[in-house]
């Protein structure tokens, strides 16, 4: 009896493997796929979020449908994400943050950098430097030598702790020697009133939401930090024509899946992103919310994200900025 069980039993091993074996060569997308936005709608990384979400509903046939999971400098959309399912369906829309900055910034991380497989860079957007259009200073050279006649009695505004321009600014001083006190915000909308005010002296943040008030004469715009003039300011040095060699301190956007995820789907999404960005339409949306199509593949990312690790690690380190989980 006991062997003709064991038979049996032998002999249903197939048949019930059967349905695993079909899902996992079922062809992907078979259903709707999630892209986690870690930040609040309405900011840059959402509005890239929903700007690559529509074109790629139509490319993979599947919807796209973008959700917010806000919280902690970008950590917890990041957290979610990478203890999901490795199996395409959830999609982080990462940052400078969440995959460069934050690893050095927070005493502890919920997560591990390895646990997010990158996919595809999708665009960036320089920071500017601004300035209360009362500080005497009408270029940046000329911002530097105040600094240093006056050390610690400029302040920087920054849109909040690790942050691009938060960041920005701290190795923007290591690189200058220059010592600005830093006051951060919660979020640009709390920088503007200041800086236009002249309470806050100097600003580093995202270019878009100040070129208004730098139109209208109330702010001046003395620098950019990419590593060539931006689109949006052709016009305006970047802070590496200004005299600080080879600076580039930009803010980037792109998208990772959990570590474990199948290559054959990392690649099938990684293509259909970069065929969305070689788009004329998608590339004006991009432009038209005053970011710059970044496309990179897989591999190139991967060793563009180690680079900016190395990078931002040590203005971490040298700024000394630590910031609880």
């Amino acid at each position: 009896m006991n062997t003709i069980t064991r038979r049996a039993a032998i002999g249903a091993l197939p048949i019930l493997a059967a349905p695993a074996v079909l899902r996992a060569q079922a062809p992907w997308p078979g259903r709707p796929i999630r892209l986690v936005v870690p930040f609040l709608a309405g900011g840059a990384t959402d509005v890239t979020a929903r700007v690559l979400a529509e074109r790629l509903s139509v490319t993979l046939g599947q919807p796209v449908v973008v959700e917010n999971r806000a919280g902690a400098g970008g950590n917890i959309g990041a957290e979610y994400v990478a203890r999901s399912e490795p199996d395409g369906y959830t999609v982080l829309m990462a940052t400078i943050g969440t995959a460069a900055i934050n690893p050095y910034l927070y005493a502890r991380m919920p997560f591990r950098p390895d646990e997010l497989a990158a996919v595809a860079l999708v665009n960036q957007v320089a920071n500017g430097v601004f300035v209360n259009a009362e500080v005497p200073a009408a270029n940046f050279a000329e911002l530097l030598a105040l600094a240093k006649r006056r050390p610690g009695e400029l302040n920087c505004g920054v849109p909040g702790n690790g942050t691009s321009g938060h960041i920005s600014c701290e190795y923007l001083k290591t690189r200058a020697g220059i010592d600005l006190q830093i006051v951060t915000f919660r979020g640009t909308g709390g920088v503007i009133p200041e800086l236009l005010s002249g309470r806050v002296h100097v600003a580093v943040d995202n270019l878009p939401s100040y070129l208004p008030h730098v139109t209208e004469g109330r702010l001046r715009l003395l620098a950019v930090t990419s590593a060539n003039r931006w689109f949006a300011v052709p016009d305006t040095p970047t802070v590496a024509e200004s005299g600080i060699p080879d600076f580039e301190a930009v803010a980037w956007f792109a998208t990772q899946v959990p570590a474990r995820t199948p290559r054959p789907v990392v690649e099938r999404l990684a293509g259909a992103i970069l065929e969305a960005l070689a788009e004329r339409g998608v590339q004006a949306r991009l432009r038209e919310i005053g970011t710059e199509p970044r496309p990179m593949g897989p591999a190139e990312f991967d060793r563009f994200i180690a680079a900016e690790n190395a990078k931002w690690a040590e203005v971490v380190r040298r700024s000394g900025a630590r910031l609880d989980g």
